[in-house]
Order: C-alpha cells, then sequence, then structure tokens
C-alpha cells in the first residue's frame, strides 16, 4: 500500500486558502491525500473544522518559525505545500515594510522544509501581479519586475529567495481574487460583494478609470493549483515555474463596478468615473498591470472564467447562501 500523500496549505484559514482546502476535498475520491493547514490566529475558526472534520491544523509563526517542528512530528513531510499566507493589503506593507518582508518572504518556511531529511516538496507559492511596473499592458512572466510600492518589493523578494533556495516550485502570480465567500467568512472585504453591497444601497459611488488589472474567478486560481498538484502527484517531475494568473479581461475598477451594475440591473448613473490620481491611498499604485496568460492556459490546460460569468456565479453563490 502506497502512503496518502501529504498537503500542507500556509495559511488555510484566508480566502484563498479556505478555497483551495475545498478545492483538495472535493479531489479526495480521484486524488486521496492528507491535508493539513496552518493558521496565524488563534484557535482557527470553528466553521472551518466543523465543514472538513478530517483536516488537521497547526498554529505557526511565519516571522519566527514556530510551529513547522510539530507539522514534521504530527503530520510529516509534505508532499505539496500551497504557500497562501502574505500580507496583502498594500497600505499596511507600506506602513511596516518590516512586517511586510518577514511573512511575505517565507523564509521560515522554505529553511523548515530544507531541513527535513526525507522532504521531496513541491513549493506552489503565491505572488502577486503587483511585482510588474504597470507601465504597458499585458505583462508576460518574463517581463522586468519594477514593482512600485513594498508589497510589490516583498513579493519580488519572496519569488528571488524560493528560486535560489528551491528546486521544485511554481511561483503564481495573482492577479485581485474574487468570488463566493468562504466556509467561515474572511473579514476583508471582497471586490464583487463589496461593490454590489455599494450599488444596492442606492448610493453615487467613485471607481478609478484608469487602473487595469485582470481580475481572476478563486475557483481558477484553485484549478491552477490542483493541475500543478496532481502533476507532481502522479509523474514526480520536479519543476521550477512562474506563472502569470489573471482572468482573461483587462479591466479597471470601473468597468468592474459597471458589469455588476449591469448584470444585477442597478442604475448605471450610480457609478462616477474618477482618476486614480484624485485620491491618496498612502501607498503608489501601479496603472496598468494587466498580464498575459497564454502561459497558465498552454501549461495547465486551465481557461479561466470570463469576469461577466465570474460574477454572475459569485452573486449567485452570496443569493444561495
Amino acid at each position: 500500500m502506497m502512503r496518502k500523500k501529504r498537503v500542507l496549505v500556509v495559511g488555510g484559514t484566508g480566502y484563498l486558502g479556505q478555497h483551495v482546502l475545498q478545492g483538495f476535498s472535493e479531489i479526495q475520491a480521484t486524488t486521496p491525500c492528507d491535508l493539513a493547514f496552518t493558521h496565524h490566529s488563534n484557535p482557527p475558526p470553528p466553521a472551518l473544522l466543523t465543514t472538513f472534520p478530517h483536516l488537521l491544523s497547526f498554529h505557526v509563526d511565519l516571522k519566527t518559525g514556530q510551529g513547522f517542528q510539530a507539522i514534521s512530528q504530527m503530520f510529516g513531510p509534505p508532499d505539496v505545500v500551497i504557500n497562501c499566507a502574505a500580507l496583502s493589503v498594500p497600505r499596511a506593507c507600506e506602513m511596516d515594510p518590516a512586517a511586510a518582508m518577514s511573512v511575505n518572504v517565507p523564509s521560515s518556511l522554505v529553511n523548515w522544509l530544507l531541513s527535513l531529511e526525507e522532504s521531496n516538496s513541491l513549493l506552489i507559492h503565491l505572488s502577486t501581479d503587483q511585482v510588474y511596473e504597470g507601465v504597458k499592458s499585458f505583462y508576460k512572466e518574463d517581463d522586468e519586475t519594477v514593482p512600485v510600492n513594498v508589497y510589490g518589493k516583498s513579493k519580488v523578494a519572496a519569488e528571488q529567495f524560493i528560486s535560489e533556495k528551491c528546486s521544485n516550485f511554481a511561483i503564481l502570480r495573482s492577479s485581485i481574487i474574487f468570488g463566493p465567500q468562504t466556509v467561515s467568512p474572511v473579514p476583508k472585504s471582497l471586490p464583487i460583494q463589496w461593490i454590489d453591497g455599494v450599488l444596492s444601497k442606492g448610493n453615487t459611488s467613485e471607481f478609478f478609470h484608469d487602473e487595469f488589472r485582470c481580475p481572476v474567478y478563486v475557483k481558477d486560481v484553485v484549478a491552477a493549483i490542483l493541475a500543478l498538484s496532481k502533476r507532481w502527484i502522479s509523474d514526480g517531475k520536479q519543476t521550477k515555474l512562474l506563472l502569470n494568473v489573471g482572468g482573461p479581461d483587462r479591466l479597471s475598477r470601473l468597468q468592474m463596478a459597471e458589469a455588476v451594475a449591469d448584470i444585477r440591473g442597478y442604475n448605471p448613473s450610480l457609478i462616477k468615473s474618477v482618476s486614480a490620481s484624485t485620491v491618496d491611498r498612502g501607498v503608489k499604485s501601479p496603472a496598468d498591470i494587466s498580464m498575459d496568460i497564454t502561459k497558465l492556459v498552454q501549461t495547465l490546460g486551465v481557461t479561466p472564467t470570463s469576469f461577466r460569468d465570474g460574477v454572475r456565479l459569485t452573486l449567485s453563490t452570496e443569493v444561495k447562501s
């Protein structure tokens, strides 16, 4: 009997982390694996443990690495590690660059993996489109990284650290992730739900017309992670991969709001177009970090959902729940 593969989700209580745990739980019939996750807040949310009773949870401090030893002893060396943990609010990173670097550069995680005697794991690390400067459209993976804020700089430092230290990894540069709320609701506001909430009240709201991203539906990010994991579990071929993970549409915040209003039937005159330069957010933001996702589609066979379809799926899920 071959033992089940062990999958560890670092940052399993966050928005993407919970969706990843759900994704792995749904493929247990075809790809059976033992699942564990780490959390920083103590204790982990009860709703998460109730929904996924088979999961092991571990309290880990990414800054110090405290807690990883317990995983070695009680779970064992993982075959796949998905790192979803990050300080991802750009303004918070700007205010505390040292914290941004110590959390976003996964040195304690990587050093722990390297210290394991029988370690042969694939590290899937979530990066960001904010590594790009934002001076053109549809960045490719081999374009130069010139981040304009501390958050982007910390994620570039993480990519470099992983590339230098690890022999088997996939770095996923993700755009804005949107989709349904998680099993245990996260405190941060979710993009589509926030737009919907503002417009549903009938209040006029301002949206930037001159900052562009490729928002990606959360289940497409999960699909990319599952495809990479399954490939490693089945063929064991080491990889050093860097992928842009965005949706197929280049959109401004204004266009995102217009799509939500159109799908919901809200009055489009509630949406006011403003330039990003008129608002001081306490952090510099790149103007156009839309991404070319050709490599994602070709390498993993994942075809991301259009923004409008993703919005429909998100809002129909919210109604049901």
